[in-house]
């Protein structure tokens, strides 16, 4: 993961209007702000009762030269140009009502989009916002065409080479580091485009209804037939756009390199389901991480702590407070292993047990705030201990750890264990980051 940040929505509602390419009906959509946890809706607002369509890899359909979801028969197709925006400005809720099957093709690029989102204001929220980091080679072909994500920088870097042999040659490549900036002044504006010699057989096999001169770039053998292009390169800047947008099934910012050759939709598409599968763990991990503030209950401390009975000494998180305090529980019971050899007689609980109670709290706290969740948390020092009460069975075991300071590579908590509101044991721990695998 890189470094943390905040799922965001608009301030403000914004809506477009216009025709549909593919369609060619005229419809509009009305972007509204959304609670964290939401995702992306896209929802039918033509039909009764209103429709919603998550933005998720189970809800894509496959439709030609554009991106689709669907819920049953309800579907939306043509969001890649809206989803790229959302992308890159971290939108991650947003109700997208739309009262048609098509999103508006506007002039064939984002720079609408991207502007009036921007307009409408992004706004943080108070959840961490989702990152699919790449950790190894992942790629996905078909026939001459490939789509390779490699690990990268921590940045998210797009690497698009275009080509074309009849009947024209056409041969393009370009590659951005992507940020909000980058992607409106070399990406957004990039316009859709067909070959002329596609025009036809796209016509009467239903397509491109509401395309045209205007929000279409057609590529004759001398170039664009009545239009100008905006770059040298523009065919190769929107097939980025479309890489980006699909991606955006994921839900999820990208930290990677993503290398494609002659991709399209359905390539973008089976790429996203296959880090998703890669990712499945870190994915389940970080929605584990995101709602933690509620609270988390022991299976899933297990799929983020490495440690199992009879070691694993965290029973339930209640509750984390703005990643800089957590509060959970341990049930003291006379069937815990170390009261058969520690003081058996009148049984008493270690207290270095008790710390190690303490540090696994710290250790789901640290993860929350580190820009990795593929870390862990190993001791350094344990400075200030102090043991003020015997715990023994039946006991409940309070544990309280508060974040004093936080770098790249080093931790530093205040914790305590309570029983009955009296403190037994407290300490200041200090821990090393370091890679889980």
């Amino acid at each position: 993961m890189t470094a943390s940040w905040y799922q965001r929505t608009i301030g403000t509602e914004v809506e477009f209007s216009g025709v549909g390419l593919h369609t060619g009906e005229e419809n509009t959509v009305r972007l509204k702000p959304a609670p964290v946890q939401t995702g992306i809706v896209f929802v039918r607002i033509d039909l009764d009762p209103p429709v919603h369509i998550p933005l998720d890899l189970a809800h894509r359909r496959e439709h030609p030269r554009r991106t689709s979801f669907a819920v049953d028969h309800a579907e939306v197709h043509t969001v890649e140009h809206l989803l790229a925006v959302l992308h890159v400005l971290g939108v991650q809720n947003l109700f997208v009502e739309i009262d048609g099957v098509e999103v508006p093709g506007m002039d064939g690029s984002a720079a609408e989009f991207f502007d009036g989102v921007q307009a409408a204001g992004v706004v943080d929220q108070e959840l961490r916002g989702r990152t699919l980091t790449v950790r190894e080679a992942t790629g996905v072909q078909a026939q001459n065409s490939s789509l390779v994500a490699l690990p990268g920088d921590e940045r998210f870097r797009v690497s698009y080479t275009l080509h074309y042999d009849a009947p024209q040659s056409i041969t393009q490549y370009q590659s951005f580091n992507i940020d909000a900036e980058t992607f409106r002044r070399e990406i957004a504006p990039a316009r859709t485009f067909v070959l002329e010699s596609e025009v036809k057989e796209l016509q009467s096999r239903g397509l491109g209804r509401g395309a045209s001169t205007v929000n279409t770039l057609v590529i004759g053998p001398d170039g664009p037939v009545d239009n100008e292009l905006r770059f040298p390169d523009e065919l190769v800047r929107h097939k980025m756009l479309d890489l980006i947008g699909d991606l955006y099934s994921l839900g999820s910012k990208i930290s990677g390199h993503l290398i494609a050759h002659r991709s399209g939709h359905a390539l973008n598409s089976d790429l996203a389901v296959k880090l998703s599968e890669v990712y499945s763990r870190e994915r389940d991990v970080e929605e584990i991480l995101i709602g933690s503030h509620r609270g988390l209950e022991i299976r899933q401390i297990q799929k983020i702590l490495p440690h199992r009975y009879p070691f694993l000494l965290v029973d339930r998180i209640l509750e984390i407070h703005d990643n800089v305090r957590a509060v959970g529980l341990k049930n003291v019971t006379y069937n815990e292993e170390f009261f058969q050899g520690h003081f058996p007689g009148q049984p008493v609980m270690p207290g270095v047990l008790q710390i190690e109670a303490m540090a696994q709290l710290a250790g789901v706290l640290l993860l929350r705030n580190t820009e990795d969740i593929n870390k862990l948390a190993y001791i350094l020092s344990i400075d200030n201990v102090k043991f003020r009460k015997t715990v023994v069975p039946g006991d409940q075991l309070i544990l309280e750890a508060e974040l004093k300071k936080m770098r790249s590579r080093t931790g530093q908590v205040q914790a305590k264990a309570s029983v009955d509101d009296q403190v037994v044991a407290e300490a200041t721990i200090r821990f090393m980051i370091v890679d889980a695998y």
